[in-house]
């Protein structure tokens, strides 16, 4: 078998087993992403969640040296839940970004490709392969961009055809020597809804991203979120999906195709009250199948607490009382002095005031006082 009957054998192969896009590019150095992540690292734009250096992550023969092709391939999720349960003042909910609903997507994927990365085995003797979904050093946007995917959108994601930018990506670098596909040209044109809608203006401009300011990089970090960020995330507890939700390429899409992706109700939406006295335990069997619990629990629960401030949920206030007096964690128990004096009863400032005599951390007794300050502007 050639390369090229083995292309077309890879190709029909992988949609037997639930791979809805296949692209294959070279294994040559990506340029223009170099320079691009050179960039952000001088403007102080990056997460501090990628992994690899510049190097690793723009040069795939340093992470397999015999590398001569990459495949990317593509797996749609949904956009929309069917019945999805409402918020009520009797139960406040948050929720979680799409690529977060069903099987964490970095466990599906990598079955995917491990699947083809033995069919591929199995036909050529010698083949050499690797085998990546998101968390390896390689962009999967890149990749799937020169493969011919799709196109990278003004917000800095990858947008197909077919499933708008509602797709997983992954990839599997090998030693054969694939004829590449063809890029897809830009296709946002001179819309730039996504940047408008962005919540925090981290879209700085179409294609650049400052991470410290997207509110799906803020919902994972760990630490106190900084003031001007708590009234833009209001009930997210993990991710957001604003610039997807905006784009033209995304109306009216919506798949369900994989049923590892379909959300679960009270996982993908949440009770909030329920998640702020949650065991680690607890957390792990209700939410460690989803890719939106790898932070584990502390900035869900965070976050959670800052939803029921969002909400002025007066239903929350003892048990936020609660959480401000014995939580372990000063950042749980400074976030819930915050939402408590958001949430502006007599109750909760006297609760405030009452914690303060015997709170010793500074960074919670900062945050006490900024709970009591909600007092003053509600009564101006």
């Amino acid at each position: 078998m050639n390369t090229s009957e083995l292309k077309q054998a890879i190709i029909a192969y992988s949609k037997e087993i639930g791979i809805d896009k296949i692209g294959f590019t070279t294994a040559d150095v990506f340029s223009e992403l170099k320079e691009r992540l050179k960039r952000q690292q001088e403007l102080g734009y990056q997460s501090g969640f990628e992994k690899g250096t510049n190097e690793e992550r723009t040069e795939p023969r340093r992470l397999l040296p015999e590398a001569q092709s990459i495949i990317s391939i593509a797996v749609a999720y949904p956009s929309r839940m069917k019945g999805a349960p409402r918020s009520t003042k009797e139960e406040r909910r948050g929720f979680f970004c799409r690529a977060s609903w069903g099987m964490d997507y970095h466990d599906v994927l990598r079955d995917r490709l491990k699947k083809l990365e033995r069919f591929i085995q199995e036909q050529v003797a010698d083949a050499v392969t690797k085998v990546m979904v998101d968390t390896g050093e390689l962009s999967d946007r890149a990749v799937a961009e020169r493969a011919g995917i799709g196109f990278t959108g003004k917000n800095t994601l990858l947008i197909t055809e077919e499933y708008g930018s509602f797709v997983y990506l992954g990839e599997l670098i090998t030693n054969i020597p694939f004829v590449p596909d063809t890029p897809v040209e830009d296709g946002c044109g001179e819309c730039r809804k996504c940047i408008d809608a962005c919540p925090t203006g981290a879209l700085v401009q179409g294609g650049q991203l400052n991470a410290n300011r997207c509110i799906a990089f803020l919902t994972q970090t760990k630490d106190f979120l900084p003031d001007e960020f708590r009234t833009k995330i209001g009930n997210r507890v993990y991710g957001c999906d604003t610039c997807q939700l905006v784009c033209p390429k995304n109306k009216q899409v919506d798949f369900h195709i994989h049923p590892e992706f379909e959300p679960e109700d009270d996982i993908a939406k949440p009770k909030l009250i329920p998640m702020l006295t949650m065991s680690n335990r607890e957390f792990k069997e209700t939410f460690g199948h989803i890719s939106g619990a790898w932070r584990g629990k502390k900035p869900i629960q965070r976050n959670a607490i800052i939803g029921l401030g969002h909400y002025k949920d007066k239903t929350a206030v003892e048990e936020l009382i609660a959480i401000m007096n014995s939580d372990p964690r000063p950042v749980i128990r400074g976030t819930a002095a915050w939402s408590l004096g958001k949430i502006g009863t007599e109750e909760a400032y006297e609760a405030i005031s009452v914690a303060m005599e015997k709170e010793k951390d500074e960074d919670v007794l900062f945050e006490m006082e900024k709970g009591l300050a909600f007092k003053n502007v509600q009564t101006s």
